[in-house]
């Protein structure tokens, strides 16, 4: 079986950049806070998302036998924490203030315990596209690390789309706010579809 780099590269791409809770709370963050003070946020967002996609590498084939007993919990809890995320992305935060964005590192890393998006990013990529094709620990690690730096590409361009508009943010922030809210309800409840 040859590996098909296109399709591969294809779905983490498109599954990196498209709207999810961390490239939404890493905009959010830049937007209210600056690229700087959202920065501990997004390391945290890779330290975990990295630990994650090794997880899913390791334990993929486990996961997957196990997937339908736990897919209904993880996708409740994950629901719950976007829209715990949302109440809080509707709240106005004082602009300037020194507080760091959200909770900075270690909410960013524990977001991704409770990001269904990534689980099912990590298994579908290593039991569709990686597992099959490479077996050597170092391969499978490899490409899990991969997934994790295309994550964090993603984020950082969604937090720098958040910081080059801070002004025009600043200015609407309500009605950014609650578009927000609105795309963190909406990957909640598409949880569920």
């Amino acid at each position: 079986m040859t590996f098909n780099w296109a399709a591969f590269l294809s779905y983490i791409v498109l599954t990196t950049y498209t709207p999810g809770p961390n490239n939404l709370m890493s905009m959010n963050n830049a937007a209210r806070f600056g690229l700087r003070k959202g920065f501990p946020f997004n390391l945290g967002i890779w330290s975990a998302f990295s630990l994650v996609m090794i997880l899913c590498a390791v334990f993929s084939a486990a996961l997957y036998a196990v997937i339908p007993r736990i897919q209904l919990p993880m996708k409740i809890l994950g629901a719950a924490y976007m829209l715990y995320l949302a109440w809080n992305t509707l709240k106005p935060a004082p602009r300037g203030s020194d507080r760091e964005a959200k909770g900075g590192y270690w909410y960013g890393f524990a977001l991704q315990f409770v990001n269904p998006k990534i689980f099912i990013y990590g298994i579908t990529a290593m039991s569709s596209f990686i597992l099959p094709n490479f077996s050597a620990p170092a391969q499978v690690v490899a490409f899990a690390l991969l997934l994790a730096f295309v994550g964090f590409t993603g984020n950082m361009l969604w937090a720098l789309f958040g910081a080059l508009f801070l002004k025009l943010f600043s200015r609407h922030s309500g009605v950014v706010r609650a578009v927000m809210t609105v795309l963190l309800v909406y990957c909640a409840v598409s949880l569920f579809l």
